[in-house]
């Protein structure tokens, strides 16, 4: 029933009207077919749908008066000249139904929820339906100059009062008519004001299409012959525009809808300007005024245009760029920025200014697990904010960096924006991940440096040691083997009998077995010639030192002589620690290939230390140079239970080489 309704009543309209057209014999008539279709059709759909609230059946009832006015108009016309009965009362109807346009204060009272703005302006209603009912009740009662003028030819039915009381009704009507529609432009700034999201969309919905409907009627009123027709085609604008905004189609374009109208207006107004100018200055003089001033149009138009769009485009988007513009003004910034230092800024800056954001925060994740945060704060920062919008910045399907936008709380963020947040978030992936490009860079280049440090560092320390092995070495040499054979050289000066060589052969073996046991010091033949775990054996027997050997993986295998060298002296220098620190402890030494890495441990039950408040020794930190010289690891850990040095020294498949046995 409701469906059958919705579409009887805009048909029964347009026929209403059609009929009295016919019967009044005036194609002008015809002119209020847009406006009637519109307001019963958009009507009907509201009141179909229950969308609006009352605003349905007004904007019905608004458009299906307009059809029973000029359908009631033909009738009389048409009865005065067949003699038709019911001429006068019908003359009646249709005098006293003119109050029943007031009807459209209460659409704009109660645009776009259907209610008025707040409890208070509920008498606003009230008022407006006390006007009607004046406007109606005057002519109804008595004669008044409009009925007269209307219909000379017809006497009124019903005198109750006089026409003076009559016509003085009509006044206090159309008084109350112009303090009410007052009353209601200042409702509408109000619920402007107050307005955010959805309901601020509805609004400049309706008051783009009552402005253009206004400034079509103004220029109609001094440029058409007949100033009804603008009225009559363009205030259909208004039902049309109210139906978008409440059913919500396409409603977020209405800011693109309103700066192109505003172009088109200010241009209007432009051309007529300078056409009237002309014309009245120069037709005056040479009689050429036309010709001068479609000349002048015709100069002027693109200057005129550029200037209409950009007044345009402030008027609707305030501060903020359009679309447009913000997605090619980040475009240029882009382009030109010179280093990626520029991009995070300029991206916040063109997102918040595009959508007048409060604050808005890019967050860039960084390969070394922190992050890097811009932020751009609007003029709006600080009040009262909306929830915050987040999305994804994407680049190749992977998440690059977050945008967070934070509106003011009275301007939340509309479908639009989110629309064109996202389209600068996608042209925006590559640079971000640019970004993130540079700063892993900078995070590898700082690391390569403090690595460097370390390394030139831990160089310096094995110059510095080997320089004190060598003068160990040479002060071994002075006070031993030198010193012993200068002695031998000046005892064989004064030898007169052969058994007398005896004693200084054997003190010249003695000397020539400390020169061999130095010489092994510094790199013994046994490591070059069968590799580490023979060369450590050798050494723990000839020092005495309880230490056990395991490195069975290691059987038959050989590795470059740096590593060789560096784990033998490793395992040295902590077998020498045990001897020195804890009291030649039991102690263990173990060695394995884990992978592309050759592994040492080297483990003692003696008293420990704590490694925490404890500084490295010379041992500790020859160690720790080895092992970092070649890009190794090394760690220590002790307890009361003894301590553990383990390394890591990396090696690759083809410094394994098999020994044949």
């Amino acid at each position: 029933m409701r469906r059958t309704l919705a579409i009887a009543i805009p048909i029964a309209s347009v026929a209403l009207l059609l009929a009295g057209a016919v019967l009044e014999r005036s194609p002008g008539d015809l002119m209020w077919v847009p406006l009637v279709a519109a307001s019963t059709g958009v009507g009907a759909l509201l009141w179909h749908r229950r969308a609006g609230r009352a605003l349905g059946p007004l904007f019905a009832f608004v458009g299906a008066s307009i059809a029973l006015d000029v359908a009631l108009s033909g009738y009389v016309h048409q009865a005065t000249i067949d003699d038709l009965p019911g001429a006068d009362w019908v003359a009646w109807v249709f005098q006293s139904a003119i109050g029943l346009a007031g009807a459209i204060y209460l659409i704009l009272q109660l645009f776009p929820t259907g209610r008025p703005l707040t409890p208070r302006w509920r008498a606003l209603v009230w008022l407006t339906l006390a006007a009607i009912a004046v406007s109606i009740v005057g002519p109804a009662l008595g004669v008044t100059a409009n009925f007269t003028q209307n219909f000379p030819q017809i006497t009124h039915p019903l005198q109750v009062v006089s026409p003076s009381v009559a016509e003085t009704l009509v006044s206090i009507g159309g008084l109350a008519g112009v303090v009410v529609l007052l009353a209601s432009g200042v409702e509408i700034v109000l619920r402007y004001r107050r307005s955010t999201g959805v309901e601020r969309a509805q609004m400049k919905w309706f008051t783009a299409a009552s402005a253009v409907t206004a400034i079509g009627v103004a220029l109609g009123a001094f440029l058409a012959p007949q100033p009804d027709v603008p009225f009559a085609l363009l205030t259909p604008l208004i039902p049309i525009a109210a139906g978008i905004a409440i059913l919500r189609y396409r409603l977020y374009d209405i800011d693109l809808v309103l700066s192109k109208t505003l172009v088109f207006a200010l241009l209007a107004a432009f051309i007529t300007v300078v056409y009237v100018l002309v014309v009245a200055a120069i037709g005056s003089i040479t009689g050429a005024g036309s010709l001068f001033a479609t000349v002048i149009v015709a100069v002027l138009f693109q200057p005129a245009r550029v200037w209409a769009r950009r007044l345009a485009n402030r008027l609707v988007f305030g501060e903020r760029a359009t679309p447009y513009e913000v997605m090619a003004g980040f475009s240029e910034r882009v382009a030109d920025a010179v280093s990626t230092e520029e991009v995070l800024p300029q991206m916040a800056e063109a997102a918040g200014a595009g959508v007048g954001a409060a604050e808005v925060t890019i967050r860039v994740a960084l390969p070394d697990g922190g992050e890097r945060v811009e932020r751009w704060q609007g003029p709006a920062a600080g009040g009262r904010a909306a929830e915050p919008w987040v999305t994804t910045i994407v680049h190749q399907g992977d998440a690059v960096a977050t945008l967070t936008v934070t509106k003011p709380a009275n301007d939340p963020l509309t479908p639009a924006e989110r629309g064109l947040l996202e389209d600068l978030g996608a042209q925006a992936g590559l640079a971000v991940h640019n970004v993130r490009l540079t700063e892993e860079l900078g995070i590898r280049l700082r690391e390569l440096d403090v690595q460097a440090a370390a390394l030139r560092v831990s160089r310096e320390r094995l110059v510095t040691a080997r320089d004190a092995q060598r003068r160990g070495l040479q002060r071994d040499i002075q006070e031993g083997s030198e010193r012993q054979l200068l002695d031998i050289g000046r005892s064989l000066a004064t030898v007169t009998e052969p058994q007398q060589l005896d004693p200084l052969i054997d003190r010249a073996n003695d000397t020539l077995e400390g020169l061999r046991d130095l010489a092994r010091g510094v790199f013994p033949p046994l490591l070059a010639d069968q590799g580490v775990v023979p060369a450590l054996e050798a050494h723990i027997r000839k020092v005495g030192a309880h230490t056990t050997v395991d490195a069975l993986d290691l059987a038959g295998r050989r590795f470059d002589a740096d590593v060789e060298a560096c784990a033998y002296f490793c395992c040295l220098q902590a077998i020498q620690n045990v001897l020195r620190h804890a009291g030649n402890a039991a102690s263990r030494v173990r060695l394995e290939l884990d992978g592309d890495e050759l592994a040492f441990e080297i483990s003692d039950d003696g008293p420990g230390f704590d490694v925490a408040h404890t500084s490295r020794g010379m041992g500790l930190q020859i160690i720790q140079d080895r092992v970092d010289a070649l890009e190794g690891s090394l760690s220590v850990r002790s307890d009361a239970s003894g301590t553990t040095v383990a390394g890591r020294i990396p090696t690759t498949a083809r410094d394994l080489v098999q020994v044949a046995r």
